[in-house]
């Protein structure tokens, strides 16, 4: 009977700190950005997806039939996070590109635990792939881009692409990505684990949530760790950034050396006094204007030779 009150005590407990997650994430967000972009026009829509079809947020931008499509996955550590609360950060994505955007909101633990937000992701990104002429002025390229858990779930999005849609995606964007569990020992869990919203205990907690009790070594979690895929070599241009006051400081810079060993384009920026999450919940301050004029600047370059980007 005791076990039996704890256990839902405990369960009523997560329910409370996800809720409160949640939606603190959608109020900081829209205060921080509030009277700095928009209203911009959007649409949406459902797509289809593992889960049968999730929600996405389409952004035409009147400039894109040149450029790539750009598809967005949002952070929050796979438990938090929505269109909501991305809403501003990609009216100013399509803005300062000239690209039209859609947004994806994949399925949360702890509600849909690992694999639920990979295997929408990449059945939502499959399905854009064969439909973008109806997605917005493109020019029938994919850009997979996200922040932190988003970061994470753009580059597993593309290990796992089959061929045939990989030949449509020109390149991704990694902003402060998830790369390893939290085990993998990267000082910048000691170094940064205070002293910012991210502390390395809200994401020990992200990473437990969405594995759901899946041990980190067990074969069927592996896919859910982009630095342990042997195939990254086959990862497309890449434009990497990390934030020093951020417990994910470390894996981050460890993924841009091991794509460059791969032989990946990749460009990458370390902003030294950012923290995790500054280009998403800080509107539009002197760090998210840096990075918005590095990604312009890498997507520009995508089109030209090897031998001419900027690197």
């Amino acid at each position: 009977m005791i076990g039996a009150i704890r256990t839902g005590l405990t369960a009523m407990l997560q329910a409370l700190k996800v809720f409160a997650f949640r939606h603190f994430y959608r109020f900081s967000s829209a205060r921080s950005w509030r009277g700095q972009v928009g209203p911009a026009p959007f649409t949406d829509m459902q797509v289809p997806a593992a889960g049968g079809t999730i929600g996405a947020r389409l952004y035409p931008n009147s400039q894109g039939g040149a450029k790539p499509l750009i598809v967005y996955l949002h952070g929050g550590g796979w438990v938090i996070g929505d269109l909501a609360s991305h809403h501003p950060f990609c009216e100013a994505l399509s803005e300062a590109t000239g690209c039209s955007v859609i947004a994806l909101d994949y399925r949360l633990a702890p509600e849909h635990p690992f694999p639920a937000a990979q295997d929408d992701c990449l059945a939502a990104t499959h399905w854009i792939a064969g439909h973008s002429s109806r997605l917005g002025p493109n020019d029938g390229r994919l850009v997979l881009a996200g922040d932190s858990a988003g970061g994470n779930l753009a580059v597993c999005t593309c290990l796992a692409l089959d061929a045939a849609t990989r030949k449509h995606i020109l390149g991704q964007v990694l902003i402060y990505p998830a790369t390893d569990h939290y085990s993998a020992g990267f000082d910048s869990y000691v170094e940064k684990a205070r002293g910012q919203l991210l502390t390395a205990a809200v994401v020990t907690w992200f990473w437990d949530t969405y594995l759901a009790g899946l041990p980190p070594d067990a074969p069927a979690a592996q896919r859910a760790f982009p630095r342990r895929s042997p195939n990254t070599g086959t990862l497309p241009p890449t434009l990497l950034v990390t934030a020093e006051n951020d417990p994910l400081r470390d894996e981050g810079r460890a993924y841009a050396g091991q794509l460059g060993e791969a032989g990946v384009q990749v460009r990458f920026h370390h902003f030294d006094n950012a923290a995790h999450g500054f280009a998403c919940s800080e509107g539009r301050s002197t760090h998210v204007q840096l990075f918005i004029s590095q990604l312009t600047s890498w997507l520009s370059g995508l089109d030209k030779p090897i031998e001419e980007r900027q690197l």
